[in-house]
Formats: C-alpha cells, structure tokens, sequence
C-alpha cells in the first residue's frame, strides 16, 4: 500500500531529478562552450541586458553573493566578463560583456533547440509544464521572496 512517505510518491524528488537530468543533457553543450550550467545562466542575464548590476545579476538567478561572486571572478578570468565600479555609485558593481562574452553567445545560439529536441516534448508541452514550474517556484517561495 503507497504511502506519502515513499519516495516515488514525493514532487520534490520529481524535480529534483529532473534538474539532475535536465543539467546533465546540458552538460556536453556547456562544456564545448566552457561553460558549467551556474555560468551559463549568468551569460543568459548578460546576453538579455548588458552592463547589469552584480545585484540584479544576484536577483535575477536566486542566488546569493557568495555563490554568485566566485561564478563572476570565474567567467571574468576566462575573459568573457569585466566587472566595473558604476560612474554613478561607486559601491555598485555592473557586469559588461567582453568581445569574446558576446562571440560566446552566437556558438550558444542552438543550446535551448538541442534542449527542446532532447525534450522529446511539443512546444505546447513544454510552454506548460515551464509555465506550472514558474508557478509552483513563487507560490514556495511567497510573497515576500520574488
């Protein structure tokens, strides 16, 4: 007799085994890119908004700034990022990309259609079960953490 303790029966561990597999299908195309998956979301930002602030970078991801930091020395000693001190403020730090950030992001082009095609999903499928996922992270995360 199933019981909700058992861990088939569990949607945290639904998902996070489809994160393990989702980052794992990602892991061959990042690594032709130099990329590991935490970077490449933040070349993601970049590639969206350029010269953004290490905050909103920060917001943007869910991550903190001790994750965050090591990720940028990282990318910035790989050469695809430089770090400034804002003109307007200097305690804000903005994120800009270098020529190789942006060359990087043309050979990224085709990642998210060799994602979808791994998928084996319609892009109906997928707009939906990214749309329940969307809803289900800000209902746990509350009102107060967007």
């Amino acid at each position: 007799m199933p019981t909700q303790l058992e861990l088939d029966n569990q949607l945290c561990f639904a998902l996070y085994s489809a994160s393990r597999a989702m980052t794992a299908a990602y892991a061959p195309l990042l690594d032709a890119l130099g990329l590991t998956y935490p970077q490449y979301l933040v070349m993601l930002v970049l590639w969206e908004r350029d010269g953004e602030r290490v905050s909103q970078i920060g917001k943007r991801l869910h991550l903190d700034s001790a994750t965050l930091t090591p990720l940028l020395k990282r990318l910035e000693t790989r050469g695809v990022i430089t770090r400034r001190r804002s003109t307007e403020d200097e305690r804000v730090v903005e994120v800009f990309l270098t020529a190789a950030g942006k060359k990087l992001e043309k050979r990224a082009a085709d990642v998210p259609a060799c994602i979808f095609e791994r998928s084996g999903l319609t892009v109906a499928e997928l707009t939906r079960l990214r749309t329940q996922i969307t809803t289900l992270t800000a209902r746990l995360r509350g009102p107060t953490d967007s």
